[in-house]
Parts: C-alpha cells; sequence; structure tokens
C-alpha cells in the first residue's frame, strides 16, 4: 500500500458525498432483491406475488452496514491507489457482497451470464439461496473472497493470515458483533503482536457493532464506550469510531475514520521501513455502530424491526400471501430510488460507479482473493540430502520429526527472500523436535523480550501462539492468498480446529468446481507427540481421532498417511508441500524410531501407499500365506515386526506376510476415494480368505469402516487404541490397549486354523510375558529388557 502520510482526511464535498450515497443506496436496493425477488428486478411495475420467490432465504441485518464497509472502502482505495482485500466475517451478509460484486463488475466478468443489466440483475435477484444458485453466504463462488463466514469466529486471524508477507496489501476485516463473542475471535486479537510492519501488511479491523445476533443484544455492544476502549486498547489497537443512523452524517464520518485509519497505518510502516522505528505498532481499529436492519421496515405488523433483533433474516416473511407486507416491501424498495440508480436497461449510472476502483484493486477482482494465481513452486531439497542411511534394517533408530525438521529449515532457507512459506503451531516446534528452523528463521515476535528469550524475531516466519484456532486461521489466510505453510500440532489437541478444518475442506471441494478458482497449496498437518508416546502427559493426551474426522469428509480433498519411519516421513512430506488443494494429515512421531526403509524404497512405498514387506515376513512364494500381518503408523509396525520375528522363530513353519499401509485412504474401494484399491488388488495384498491381523495406530473401528465391503472384511482383526491410557511406559501403553506384539502372537494363533491345539504352549507362553512386564514395570519402572533392548535380526 502506499507509504504517503501526507494524505491528511478532508471532509467530504456534497458530490462525493452524492455518489457515495447512491452507490451504498444502489448495494442496499441489490441486497433487497436478492433476498425477495424472482422477476420484475427494476419494479417497472408494481410488486405482485408471482415476482417474490416461494421460499424467503438470507439474512438481510448485517447487509446495509456491510454496503457502507464496501462503498467506502471503494473511495479509498481508488483514492490512496491501495492494494486491498477484505475479509466479510459477518458471513450472513452475502447479499452485500455479492452486490457489490455486481456493481463493480467482477461478477460479470467471473459469470458472463450475470450480465449488468435488467436482465443480468434478474438473475442475480433469482440465483440467490435459489435451487441451482449460490449460497446465502459469502462463499467460495464469490468473488473477492477468502472466508465463509457462515461459521463464526475466523475472519481475523484470516485476516492476519493474509497480511503476512504481503507488505503492500491492506486487509480489511469486518467483525460482527456476534462473532466477536467467540473464543477464536477474541484469541485473534492478539495476532497484531507478530505483524511484523516492515515485511507484512496491515490489518484494519472494522468491529461493526448492530447490536444484536440471532435473538439476543450482542455483548459488545452493550459495553459503555469508555469500557470498549480499554478493551481494544488492550489488544494494542487506537479505536476509531463511527456511529448514526442519519445516512448523511455517517457518510461523513465513516469517510473520515477511513481516512485517519489507512494515513496511521501507512504512518506506522514508514516509520518502520524507512525510519528503523523497532517499537510494536499500535494499530487503528475503527468502531461502527449502525442499526441492524439500517434503511429496512421500521416496523412489521405492529411490531419494531429496524435496530432489533427481528431484522437479522427477512423482515417481511409473508410477502407472498399478506397484501400489506408485499406494500410494504415495494415501498421499502422503492425507497432507494433505483430510477436514479439504474439506467432503463438496468446498467448503474455513472454516478453509482464513481467511487468504485478499476481492475485489480476491485475487490472482487483483487488476486490476493484467488491465490492460486499468485502461487508459486516451493523450492524444496533433494530428499537425499536429508535422508538417513540404511545399512541393516532396525539397527538404528532416529526421530522423525528431527530429520524433517532439517528439511524445514532448507525451505526456510531457500525461501527467505521470497518469504513465502511458514511455520505454524501452538507453542511446539521445539518440543515436536522442529527446531532446526530456527537456523533459518526465528519466531515472530512483537511484544517485549526478556535475555531469556531465544529465537524471537521481529521478522521471523516461524509463527507460536497457545490457540490452535489462531494458528489455523493464520495458516488458512495465508494459503488462500498464494503461499505454503505447515501447522505442527500435538495429535490430542489438534481436534481443538475440527470444525474449521471442516469449513476449509468444505471450501476446497467448492473450488475445486470453480474453473475461476487456481489452484492453492494444501492445507498440511504434522501431528506427532502422539498417543503411544505420551510418557508424561498420560491420558489427557491421547486421542488418535482426528483421523476419524477428517476421513469423514469429501474423499477428493482429504488425505492421511502414517510414515513408519523417517524417510518414509521425508518423502511423505515432499508429497504434500508439493500438493494443491488438499488437506493433508500426517501422523509421525517425534520418539526415536526404528529405521525401516532406504531413500529409494522409501519413495517406492510411499508412492503404493501400501505395500507388501517381503523381508519381514516368511513366504516363500511357493503358496498363500496362513495370516497376513498389517500395520499403520510407526509403533504398530515396530510391534507387528516384533511379532513377525517371534514367529519366525517359534513356529518357522508359517508363512507369515507383512504389510504396511503410510496412505490410510488405500483401504477404501477406487470407487469410494481417489487413492483407494481395487477390489483385485486389495485381495491380493490382503487376501480373500486368510486372517489378517490388522495393527492400527488409531481407533481400530476405523479400519473396520474403511473396509467393510471387502471380500476379506470377515477374516479382518483389527487391534489399535481403545480409549485406555495413562502415564506409563511406551510399551505398557501398547499392552494396555491389545496391541503389543505378544497379544498379536496371540491372535495369530488364535485365527489361523490348527494352531490353537499345536501352539497352545507358545501362546501361554505369550501370555505369561505379559503378566510378567505387568509385574516388572510396577517394580522397576520401566520396560521388560527384551522388549526395551529390542532390535530387528532378520
Amino acid at each position: 500500500m502506499s507509504l504517503d502520510t501526507q494524505q491528511a482526511p478532508v471532509a467530504l464535498t456534497d458530490e462525493e458525498l452524492t455518489t457515495l450515497d447512491a452507490h451504498w443506496r444502489a448495494a442496499n436496493y441489490l441486497a433487497v432483491g436478492q433476498i425477495y425477488l424472482m422477476a420484475n428486478p427494476l419494479l417497472t411495475e408494481p410488486l405482485r406475488p408471482e415476482h417474490v420467490k416461494p421460499r424467503l432465504l438470507g439474512h438481510w441485518g448485517t447487509s446495509p452496514g456491510l454496503n457502507l464497509v464496501h462503498t467506502h472502502l471503494n473511495r479509498v482505495i481508488k483514492a490512496r491507489g491501495l492494494d486491498a482485500v477484505c475479509i466479510w466475517g459477518p458471513g450472513h451478509g452475502g447479499p452485500a457482497v455479492l452486490a457489490n460484486s455486481w456493481l463493480e463488475g467482477s461478477y460479470t466478468e467471473t459469470y458472463p451470464d450475470v450480465t449488468r443489466d435488467a436482465a443480468g440483475m434478474a438473475r442475480l435477484f433469482k440465483q440467490f439461496s435459489f435451487p441451482g444458485g449460490v449460497p446465502s453466504h459469502v462463499a467460495p463462488e464469490t468473488p473477492g473472497s477468502i472466508h465463509e463466514g457462515g461459521e463464526l469466529g475466523y475472519s481475523l486471524s484470516h485476516a492476519y493470515g493474509a497480511a503476512l508477507d504481503n507488505p503492500d496489501l491492506l486487509v480489511a476485516c469486518v467483525i460482527g458483533d456476534g462473532e466477536a463473542e467467540t473464543g477464536p475471535l477474541a484469541a485473534s486479537w492478539h495476532s497484531d503482536k507478530f505483524l511484523d510492519p516492515v515485511h507484512d501488511g496491515a490489518v484494519l479491523p472494522i468491529l461493526h457493532l448492530n447490536g444484536y445476533k440471532i435473538a439476543n443484544p450482542t455483548v459488545l455492544s452493550r459495553l459503555p464506550e469508555a469500557e470498549l476502549d480499554a478493551l481494544l486498547e488492550g489488544y494494542g489497537h487506537e479505536p476509531i469510531h463511527v456511529s448514526g443512523d442519519d445516512p448523511a452524517a455517517v457518510h461523513r464520518a465513516m469517510a473520515g475514520a477511513m481516512d485517519t485509519a489507512v494515513a496511521r497505518i501507512a504512518a506506522l510502516q514508514c516509520a518502520a521501513r524507512q525510519d528503523g522505528v523497532t517499537d510494536r505498532p499500535r494499530w487503528p481499529v475503527i468502531v461502527l455502530r449502525t442499526p441492524k436492519g439500517w434503511t429496512g421496515p421500521a416496523e412489521v405488523d405492529g411490531l419494531p424491526v429496524e435496530g432489533t433483533w427481528r431484522a437479522h433474516q427477512v423482515p417481511l416473511a409473508a410477502v407472498r400471501d399478506n397484501p400489506d407486507h408485499l406494500r410494504q416491501l415495494e415501498r421499502w424498495m422503492r425507497s432507494y430510488r433505483p430510477e436514479e440508480l439504474f439506467d432503463e436497461d438496468g446498467a448503474p449510472r455513472a454516478a453509482v460507479l464513481a467511487c468504485v476502483p478499476q481492475g485489480a484493486r476491485r475487490l472482487g477482482a483483487t488476486p490476493h482473493a484467488n491465490g492460486g494465481l499468485l502461487l508459486r513452486e516451493l523450492p524444496l531439497p533433494p530428499l537425499d540430502r536429508h535422508a538417513v542411511a540404511v545399512d541393516k534394517r532396525g539397527a538404528t533408530l532416529h526421530e522423525p520429526t528431527r530429520v524433517l525438521g532439517y528439511l524445514l529449515r532448507d525451505v526456510m532457507a531457500a525461501t527467505a527472500d521470497r518469504r513465502d512459506f511458514r511455520l505454524v503451531g501452538p507453542d511446539e516446534t521445539a518440543s515436536n523436535r522442529l527446531q532446526a528452523v530456527y537456523e533459518a528463521s526465528g519466531k515472530a515476535w512483537q511484544a517485549r523480550t526478556l535475555p531469556v528469550d531465544e529465537h524471537l524475531d521481529p521478522h521471523g516466519r516461524v509463527m507460536e501462539i497457545l490457540s490452535e484456532h489462531t494458528c489455523q486461521g493464520w495458516l488458512e489466510g495465508y494459503l488462500l492468498t498464494g503461499r505454503h505453510g505447515l501447522f505442527s500440532c500435538y495429535e490430542a489437541f489438534v481436534h481443538i480446529v475440527d470444525s474449521m478444518v471442516n469449513q476449509h475442506i468444505k471450501w476446497l471441494r467448492t473450488t475445486r468446481r470453480l474453473p475461476w478458482r487456481a489452484p492453492i497449496a494444501s492445507l498440511n498437518y504434522l501431528l506427532t507427540s502422539h498417543v503411544w508416546r505420551q510418557d508424561h502427559n498420560g491420558f489427557s493426551h491421547q486421542d488418535p481421532g482426528f483421523v476419524d474426522h477428517v476421513l469423514n469428509k469429501s474423499p477428493e480433498v482429504v488425505r492421511v498417511y502414517l510414515p513408519p519411519d523417517a524417510n518414509t516421513l521425508l518423502s511423505v512430506a515432499d508429497h504434500v508441500l508439493r500438493s494443491r488443494d488438499y488437506v493433508n494429515v500426517v501422523v509421525a512421531g517425534k520418539q526415536p524410531c526404528f529405521d525401516w526403509l532406504s531413500m529409494e524404497e522409501a519413495k517406492a512405498h510411499c508412492a503404493r501407499g501400501a505395500g507388501l514387506w517381503e523381508w519381514a515376513g516368511t513366504e516363500d512364494g511357493t503358496r498363500e500365506p496362513d495370516v497376513v500381518l498389517a500395520c499403520a503408523g510407526d509403533v504398530p509396525t515396530q510391534e507387528v515386526l516384533a511379532a513377525a520375528q517371534l514367529l519366525r522363530r517359534h513356529l518357522p513353519e508359517l508363512a507369515v506376510r507383512v504389510v504396511n499401509v503410510v496412505d490410510i485412504a488405500r483401504l477404501l474401494p477406487s470407487e469410494d476415494h481417489p487413492h483407494g484399491m481395487s477390489d483385485f488388488d486389495y485381495d491380493g495384498l490382503f487376501t480373500t480368505d486368510k486372517p489378517v491381523i490388522f495393527a492400527y495406530h488409531g481407533y481400530p473401528w476405523l479400519i473396520h469402516r474403511l473396509a467393510y465391503r471387502r471380500t476379506g472384511h470377515r477374516h479382518l482383526h483389527v487391534r489399535g487404541y481403545k480409549e485406555i491410557g495413562t502415564t506409563t511406559t511406551p510399551f505398557d501403553m501398547v499392552v494396555r490397549n491389545d496391541l503389543d506384539r505378544y497379544r498379536l502372537v496371540m491372535d495369530v494363533i488364535d485365527r489361523v486354523p490348527g494352531l490353537a491345539v499345536r501352539a497352545a504352549a507358545l501362546r501361554q507362553r505369550m501370555e505369561d510375558t505379559r503378566q510378567r512386564h505387568h509385574v516388572w514395570i510396577r517394580e522397576h519402572g520401566m520396560d521388560l529388557p527384551e522388549v526395551a533392548d529390542w532390535s530387528w535380526d532378520g
């Protein structure tokens, strides 16, 4: 954005006031028309019931305030030559944003059949919340949008994510006062402590206080102004107030507020970028108080509407059946004087468009709201540079995420100048063994520092705040505006963003069907500090269910990977960081883990997604296996290999096949998921009639759900986490959940025909070992020596 600090606020001329009000009235007219009309868009004839939609859907209450903001953003963008994007937090205000996009022409450019004339206006009206049309929210279908506001709370964190590493961008963010009551929004006010005035753009929050939610007053709207100011100032902002219900007065006040805010932002950026000022800026925030449902019906059926919660959705609900409502609707729409706003053909008149910027500076046309247009390939290092040597399988140990940390360090270094990669997480980068990234970038931090602090850097690109919601919002905003990133989180607590990831998955699924939306970098989760190694945290930190949650979602968007060692984690990370338009979930441990595959083997295995590890089994190729030992996840893989070793030693005549699954969606049928296996491939790997003992990282019923339609499902027996946890030894966790090697051997004996009698002594020995383990750990506080010192002897 411009660094010109000399443009002080100036009073609007009467002509400017007239054109701004014309634009605002036109947007209001179009917003009402979308909610109600399916014909007669210009009211060229008296309104009749058949002109009105049979089902009235949408939200009027917030729309006039959003139209006011859009109108005045247009003015300041055009006057100062700004590059800007706006996040519309009150997502119910879809009619307003659609109206403004149509007025400025970006909607017609995106959807040529919705022309800027009477026919196009009629189509705009009818399609809104109509079968085969467009949603009532500010959705992916809306030009200029990167935020579906249907679920409230994420607008401000999205705005800050968009501003990161976008030094010339102004991100306006309208926050509804209902949304302001949510926890995610409340936490995201702290984002200003991470915004770098040198390398990042600016966020201009606009707190829109119209007083009501669906049926109740809002908290912030009822605070005395001094108390609200104290709250916002405590968050690090300088409030600028605009309030009223007289349009002319509000227009003048809003223009002055916008000028003041933008000039203050420019001055703060100039001080940091040119004068070297390092003090944390106190950024402006606009507090806009206008009535809910402003300019709509004052009363309906004798009850107050404008300025109350009754204006939230459709103020006149019986227009087709109630002649009084129909007359009120016509008076309401004609009060905007549409004949002054649109010509005889239905096109906006010149005065209506006088404040609208040109080209890519229009809010509906900015490439920052279609981030794939700006996306560059991520410079990823060759995997061999970070591969661990595997001269002998299962003989060496590495912490997989620590190995990954060095790859991420190289990505940070390679993007130091272009600044388009961020690592986010809730205070866990070092805990998750990714601290090598600090060699290339510190942690973003604008607040006070102390001598004891480490790795804090006002220009850093590692983002840590103990709010998973804020981390997720930052990263989503960053990705949606054309950059790359990774979200590292403890496995148990990523559930905090369950609902947020739902929304992002829905966004991606929708954009895949919009040819004008360019693909963006995938949202990548690294889930570590996982369920099987919570040695000091215990039960509260044990929950592997995020995978179940994600796999319920759109199969064309979601991917889940469980790499079993360091090299497979590197291969998976390389893949997900290159991918587009996915939500990728990678589950990998941070504790020492055996190395099983060389880098070349890891690449091939990850490309397959699921494969037979011939070196681990005892098949000789002359007959079908007697049993399949399958595994997914690092700890289950170790237990399966330990079980296979016991079977080789004690039942050498048994033909054991070992299968490892990295891409969990491979278990689904190919018709249900793009990564799914055909029945032919699945049956070839798992057989149709042999027992399959499957050791899985998470809840065992997920595997049954994925494979229930397979021919051999009745032979499938899954071991996994059974919600039995505590603070205990690593091996005791698998014993408590019946995932341990001894239990797996017992499962084989129980399910392979004929073994129950022949191997009864071995089964008893396995059970005795489990009992010995139970006594041992309570006496010694550590695992049995044969477990703690185990290694693969294949």
